[in-house]
């Protein structure tokens, strides 16, 4: 005879067996209760019941005899887990599957017919494969109030945002797409719960954020809110994704309006879609101010947006986006060098003979760069400086440089507004920056001043003063006044290292404007034109070699001249030395 007996105080809620029942091995005898949880008393081995030692209600402290039976073989056979389908899984994976975009292939057609691809078609081409966790998948729009729930759990999935984590290329990053399909893009009340949520996850481990934006503003019709909100002023998605300091890259497709806009405009880098159009104000925002009634493809189309600064990469359609902020998110690792080293001897043909022709500094920086790596931002902006991402022997840098083709090399005021800031984006990213310098100062003039000309500008030799990460300057030929101490971080001193090619000419203004200035009175003394002209020339001659490379060089005005064919070398020597600033605090202004 064996008893078997009971372990812990419950109340027996439900006696299974009776005398004389057979029982087999993991077969219920008999069901206890305990903090409103019920434990299941299984037989351990065979048998016949003989005693039974408590009735339903009964309650017991623990030790008290149960159940006594007699071991014994017994025909029955032993008792099978219900297998079948439960009701938690079924409407779990009912859900689920209203979450994926067959779910809506109505919806789905209208955006691939528009040439424009799902928030889940973009999700999946950034993360790496299975790599996504999703955060908030089972939201639904704050309309419970007015609207079915299944209504709402089939047509407001997620609340029209999906957020996640995951890895590209192996680098872990946090993501927000909003989900046009869902009322437009607007943003409602657990869309921006997501969100914040997101940015809190995602600053703990300092993740890139990448967000899609695409949609309207806030979203009016959210009822659930109506008895506690008047106007949802107090929520703080945007201050968060502002004070996040974290690397963000924006992309922005389609329609963007209002929050969405001024979420895509807190991002350090601003890619956006040929067929994009964003603006703070929408259609209904323009009409509710009085403002008339316009059509959405008027308010701030792409070629307007590019030209004014506010796109830093333009793309033929998303999956081109996409492409570019994958190639963003790999900057801080190494990459192979796959420079030819055939284009060295070309960087020695660069500069014209003729020191007053202009020409393409893209082609110097192209040669500079690892083959195929320069990734210009901000093109159409400002186009007297040129911003861009390269790779020299498979380390990503930062180039800042001169545009001899926009008034000649000078830095007016969007010039230099968007070197400042792209400085500040190198120190928060934590990228090494090279100069290139050919520049015969800061524009001038009196309908230069009306721009702000003293503010704007002045911003590079702030920006310069605070960067934090290596700086190289190279010199390639004209470095005149104030403008060419703003491109070397505040002055010659300034960086890491400073050289020039032999091509370099230095002064404290330009040399042909330095002797009509400082020779004015002998010139003109000169009566013969020819004479008077040939005089200029020569005067300007004396200057031009005194403020030669060379001699610049040798009282040392900078660090050294050197052969352009070794610059790679010499910039890769020199970051080899230094160290910059992995964990800068900083943050990047929206301009």
């Amino acid at each position: 005879m064996k008893t078997i007996k009971a372990e812990n105080p419950a109340i027996v809620a439900e006696i299974r067996v009776g005398l004389g029942d057979e029982i087999t091995a993991g077969s219920v005898l008999l069901v206890t209760e305990l903090m409103k949880m019920q434990h299941e008393i299984r037989a351990r081995e065979s048998g016949v019941v003989k005693t039974l030692h408590v009735g339903a209600g009964d309650e017991l402290r623990g030790g008290e005899p149960l159940i006594s039976f007699e071991p014994a073989e017994v025909s029955l056979q032993a008792p099978q887990e219900d297998q079948g389908p439960r009701q938690a899984f079924t409407a779990f994976e009912a859900r689920l599957a209203l979450l994926a975009d067959s779910s809506r292939p109505q919806a789905v057609a209208k955006r691939h017919q528009s040439g424009g691809r799902t928030a889940r078609e973009n999700i999946e081409d950034l993360f790496d494969q299975d790599s996504f966790t999703e955060y908030g998948a089972f939201a639904v729009a704050a309309q419970r109030s007015k609207r079915p729930l299944t209504e709402l759990q089939s047509r407001t999935q997620g609340d029209g945002i999906i957020c996640g984590t995951g890895t590209v290329e192996g680098r872990p990053v946090a993501a927000m797409a909003v989900d046009y399909m869902v009322l437009a893009g607007t943003q409602g009340y657990n869309h921006h719960r997501k969100m914040d949520r997101l940015i809190e996850r995602a600053e703990r481990d300092n993740l890139p954020i990448v967000l899609f934006a695409e949609g309207g503003g806030g979203r009016p019709n959210d009822y659930d809110l109506a008895p506690l909100m008047v106007a949802g002023l107090n929520v703080p998605s945007f201050r968060h994704f502002a004070a996040y300091k974290g690397p963000k890259i924006g992309i922005a497709a389609g329609h963007c309006f209002a929050g969405n806009a001024a979420l895509f405009g807190l991002c350090n880098l601003r890619i956006a879609t040929k067929n994009s159009w964003i603006g703070m104000g929408g259609p209904a925002m323009i009409e509710g101010g009085g403002l008339g009634q316009v059509k959405a493809q008027e308010i701030g189309p792409s070629k307007v947006q590019r030209a004014n600064g506010v796109i830093d990469l333009l793309r033929e359609d998303e999956a081109e986006a996409v492409a570019a902020a994958k190639e963003l998110l790999a900057l801080p690792f190494a990459g192979a060098s796959v420079h030819q080293p055939e284009q060295d001897e070309g960087l020695r043909h660069v500069i014209p003979a003729d020191r007053t022709r202009a020409y393409d500094m893209r082609q110097a920086i192209k040669a500079l760069g690892d083959s195929g790596t320069f990734l210009e931002i901000r093109r159409d902006f400002g186009q007297g400086m040129i911003t861009g991402f390269l790779r020299i022997n498979g380390q990503a840098l930062g180039v800042l440089a001169n545009n001899p083709l926009h008034l000649g090399g000078a830095i007016d005021a969007p010039a230099g507004d968007k070197g400042a800031r792209f400085l500040q984006l190198c120190d928060a990213w934590a990228l090494p920056v090279v100069t290139l310098c050919d520049t015969p100062g800061f524009m001038v003039g009196p309908e230069i001043e009306e721009t702000g000309q003293v503010a704007h500008v002045s911003r590079l030799f702030l920006a310069g003063a605070h960067f934090s990460q290596p700086l190289v300057t190279v010199i390639l030929r004209k470095a005149y006044g104030l403008g060419a101490m703003a491109m070397a971080g505040g002055g010659f001193d300034r960086p890491h290292f400073c050289c020039a090619w032999p091509t370099g000419e230095v002064g404290a203004m330009g040399l042909e404007g330095a002797v009509k200035l400082g020779h004015r009175d002998h010139l003109a003394a000169i009566s013969d034109p020819v004479e008077r002209e040939a005089e200029y020339r020569r005067l300007v001659g004396v200057l031009y070699e005194n403020g030669s490379a060379l001699n610049a060089a040798s009282l040392l005005e900078f660090d050294a001249v050197i052969d352009p064919t070794q610059t790679r070398d010499e910039i890769g020597r020199v970051l080899a030395t230094t160290s910059g600033n992995s964990a800068n605090p900083r943050y990047v202004d929206a301009w």
